[in-house]
Protein backbone atom coordinates (compact mmCIF):
# COMPACT_ATOMS: atom_id res chain seq x y z
CA UNK A 1 0.00 0.00 0.00
CA UNK A 2 1.42 3.70 -0.75
CA UNK A 3 2.52 5.61 1.51
CA UNK A 4 -0.08 8.69 2.09
CA UNK A 5 2.55 10.72 4.21
CA UNK A 6 2.87 14.28 2.91
CA UNK A 7 6.27 15.03 1.17
CA UNK A 8 7.57 18.01 -0.34
CA UNK A 9 7.35 21.78 1.43
CA UNK A 10 4.00 20.51 3.64
CA UNK A 11 6.09 16.91 4.79
CA UNK A 12 9.20 19.10 5.90
CA UNK A 13 7.24 21.51 7.91
CA UNK A 14 5.18 18.28 9.32
CA UNK A 15 8.78 16.48 9.98
CA UNK A 16 10.13 19.91 11.77
CA UNK A 17 7.57 20.62 13.74
CA UNK A 18 7.39 16.96 15.14
CA UNK A 19 10.35 17.64 16.34
CA UNK A 20 9.15 20.28 19.02
CA UNK A 21 8.64 19.26 22.42
CA UNK A 22 4.76 18.69 23.07
CA UNK A 23 4.23 18.31 19.00
CA UNK A 24 3.66 14.54 18.23
CA UNK A 25 2.49 14.23 14.03
CA UNK A 26 -1.33 14.66 14.36
CA UNK A 27 -0.23 18.40 16.27
CA UNK A 28 1.89 18.87 13.78
CA UNK A 29 -0.04 18.25 11.30
CA UNK A 30 -2.62 20.78 12.45
CA UNK A 31 -0.10 23.44 12.94
CA UNK A 32 1.02 22.46 9.14
CA UNK A 33 -2.94 23.17 7.63
CA UNK A 34 -3.32 26.08 10.42
CA UNK A 35 -0.11 27.86 8.79
CA UNK A 36 -1.39 27.28 5.20
CA UNK A 37 -4.59 28.37 5.74
CA UNK A 38 -3.55 31.69 7.58
CA UNK A 39 -2.56 34.93 5.87
CA UNK A 40 0.71 34.90 3.87
CA UNK A 41 2.08 38.20 6.16
CA UNK A 42 1.19 36.23 9.37
CA UNK A 43 3.07 33.15 8.45
CA UNK A 44 5.85 35.57 7.02
CA UNK A 45 6.23 37.33 10.54
CA UNK A 46 6.62 33.94 12.07
CA UNK A 47 9.22 33.15 10.23
CA UNK A 48 11.01 36.59 10.25
CA UNK A 49 10.78 35.55 14.26
CA UNK A 50 12.36 32.11 13.74
CA UNK A 51 15.31 33.71 11.70
CA UNK A 52 15.74 36.46 14.18
CA UNK A 53 15.85 34.23 17.48
CA UNK A 54 18.61 32.58 15.97
CA UNK A 55 20.55 35.23 14.42
CA UNK A 56 19.99 37.78 17.24
CA UNK A 57 19.60 35.99 20.49
CA UNK A 58 22.65 35.00 22.02
CA UNK A 59 24.49 34.39 25.96
CA UNK A 60 24.48 37.42 27.69
CA UNK A 61 28.62 38.02 27.93
CA UNK A 62 27.94 38.06 32.00
CA UNK A 63 25.52 35.62 32.78
CA UNK A 64 24.97 33.71 30.09
CA UNK A 65 20.71 34.66 29.84
CA UNK A 66 19.71 34.78 26.35
CA UNK A 67 19.77 38.60 25.04
CA UNK A 68 20.18 40.38 22.15
CA UNK A 69 22.65 43.24 23.17
CA UNK A 70 26.03 42.45 25.01
CA UNK A 71 24.75 42.41 28.30
CA UNK A 72 21.14 41.05 29.37
CA UNK A 73 18.16 43.29 30.61
CA UNK A 74 18.88 42.07 34.14
CA UNK A 75 22.75 42.41 34.09
CA UNK A 76 21.94 45.72 33.21
CA UNK A 77 19.67 47.53 35.40
CA UNK A 78 21.41 49.33 38.04
CA UNK A 79 18.38 48.45 40.87
CA UNK A 80 19.35 44.69 40.87
CA UNK A 81 21.70 44.04 43.87
CA UNK A 82 25.05 42.28 42.74
CA UNK A 83 25.78 40.74 45.93
CA UNK A 84 23.57 37.99 45.64
CA UNK A 85 23.83 35.95 42.83
CA UNK A 86 21.02 33.32 41.92
CA UNK A 87 22.08 30.14 40.20
CA UNK A 88 19.89 28.09 37.97
CA UNK A 89 20.21 25.72 35.12
CA UNK A 90 18.73 27.16 32.46
CA UNK A 91 17.28 30.92 30.74
CA UNK A 92 13.49 29.44 31.25
CA UNK A 93 14.20 28.57 35.12
CA UNK A 94 15.51 32.11 35.23
CA UNK A 95 11.69 33.49 33.51
CA UNK A 96 10.12 31.23 35.46
CA UNK A 97 12.08 33.15 39.22
CA UNK A 98 11.86 36.22 37.57
CA UNK A 99 7.58 36.06 37.47
CA UNK A 100 7.61 35.13 40.91
CA UNK A 101 8.60 38.93 41.40
CA UNK A 102 10.40 37.90 44.93
CA UNK A 103 14.04 38.41 43.88
CA UNK A 104 15.81 41.69 42.76
CA UNK A 105 19.41 40.06 42.94
CA UNK A 106 21.37 38.53 39.92
CA UNK A 107 21.77 35.71 37.83
CA UNK A 108 24.12 32.83 36.80
CA UNK A 109 22.52 30.43 34.25
CA UNK A 110 24.98 27.18 34.02
CA UNK A 111 23.12 25.93 30.56
CA UNK A 112 22.51 22.87 31.58
CA UNK A 113 23.00 20.42 34.77
CA UNK A 114 25.89 17.52 35.26
CA UNK A 115 24.69 14.34 33.52
CA UNK A 116 27.50 11.90 33.19
CA UNK A 117 25.57 8.98 31.59
CA UNK A 118 24.27 11.69 28.91
CA UNK A 119 28.22 12.89 28.56
CA UNK A 120 27.59 16.09 30.37
CA UNK A 121 30.27 17.23 32.48
CA UNK A 122 31.09 20.60 34.25
CA UNK A 123 33.12 21.91 30.76
CA UNK A 124 29.89 21.37 28.93
CA UNK A 125 28.77 23.93 31.62
CA UNK A 126 29.60 27.49 32.69
CA UNK A 127 30.66 26.73 35.90
CA UNK A 128 34.35 28.21 35.09
CA UNK A 129 32.87 31.28 34.60
CA UNK A 130 30.78 31.62 37.22
CA UNK A 131 33.82 30.48 39.65
CA UNK A 132 35.56 33.49 38.32
CA UNK A 133 32.53 35.93 39.03
CA UNK A 134 32.88 35.08 42.62
CA UNK A 135 37.04 34.99 42.66
CA UNK A 136 36.28 38.62 41.06
CA UNK A 137 34.49 39.51 45.04
CA UNK A 138 31.42 41.63 45.18
CA UNK A 139 29.07 38.34 45.59
CA UNK A 140 27.94 38.02 49.58
CA UNK A 141 25.05 35.08 48.80
CA UNK A 142 25.21 32.42 46.49
CA UNK A 143 21.23 30.90 45.78
CA UNK A 144 21.78 27.28 44.45
CA UNK A 145 18.27 26.89 41.99
CA UNK A 146 18.55 24.27 40.47
CA UNK A 147 16.00 21.84 40.28
CA UNK A 148 15.16 19.43 42.82
CA UNK A 149 15.71 16.78 40.50
CA UNK A 150 19.03 13.84 41.28
CA UNK A 151 20.81 16.04 38.35
CA UNK A 152 20.04 19.45 39.21
CA UNK A 153 20.89 18.22 43.02
CA UNK A 154 24.40 16.91 42.14
CA UNK A 155 25.35 19.77 39.85
CA UNK A 156 24.11 22.05 43.29
CA UNK A 157 26.62 19.70 45.61
CA UNK A 158 29.90 20.04 42.73
CA UNK A 159 29.49 23.74 42.66
CA UNK A 160 29.09 24.67 46.29
CA UNK A 161 31.90 22.31 46.97
CA UNK A 162 33.72 24.25 44.30
CA UNK A 163 33.25 27.64 45.84
CA UNK A 164 33.43 26.15 49.76
CA UNK A 165 36.82 28.08 50.10
CA UNK A 166 35.39 31.38 48.68
CA UNK A 167 34.04 32.67 51.94
CA UNK A 168 30.61 33.52 50.20
CA UNK A 169 27.16 31.88 51.72
CA UNK A 170 25.63 29.00 49.49
CA UNK A 171 22.34 28.69 49.97
CA UNK A 172 19.65 26.11 48.49
CA UNK A 173 15.97 26.86 47.12
CA UNK A 174 13.74 25.90 50.59
CA UNK A 175 11.91 22.41 49.85
CA UNK A 176 8.18 24.01 48.84
CA UNK A 177 9.29 22.49 45.42
CA UNK A 178 8.27 18.93 45.32
CA UNK A 179 11.37 16.62 45.01
CA UNK A 180 11.83 15.75 41.04
CA UNK A 181 9.62 18.82 40.24
CA UNK A 182 11.05 21.56 37.46
CA UNK A 183 11.44 24.97 38.12
CA UNK A 184 9.38 26.29 34.88
CA UNK A 185 6.43 24.59 35.95
CA UNK A 186 6.25 25.70 39.84
CA UNK A 187 3.46 28.29 40.39
CA UNK A 188 4.83 31.68 41.14
CA UNK A 189 3.93 31.81 44.78
CA UNK A 190 5.67 28.51 45.54
CA UNK A 191 8.73 30.04 43.65
CA UNK A 192 8.77 33.06 45.84
CA UNK A 193 8.02 31.04 48.96
CA UNK A 194 11.23 28.89 48.10
CA UNK A 195 13.04 31.94 47.86
CA UNK A 196 12.05 33.06 50.80
CA UNK A 197 12.54 30.37 53.05
CA UNK A 198 16.26 29.50 51.59
CA UNK A 199 18.25 28.12 53.49
CA UNK A 200 22.34 27.02 54.00
CA UNK A 201 23.30 24.35 51.73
Amino acid sequence: MASTQPTGAIGRLMEELGKLPGIGPKSSERITHFLLSGETKDVLALADALRDIVQKVHPCRQCYNLTEGELCSICGDAKRDPSILCVVEQARDLASLERAGAYRGVYHVLQGRLAPLDGVGPDKLTIDALVHRVNQGGIKEIIMATNPTLEGDGTALYVSNLLAGSGVKITRLARGLPSGSVLEFANSQMLADALEGRRLF
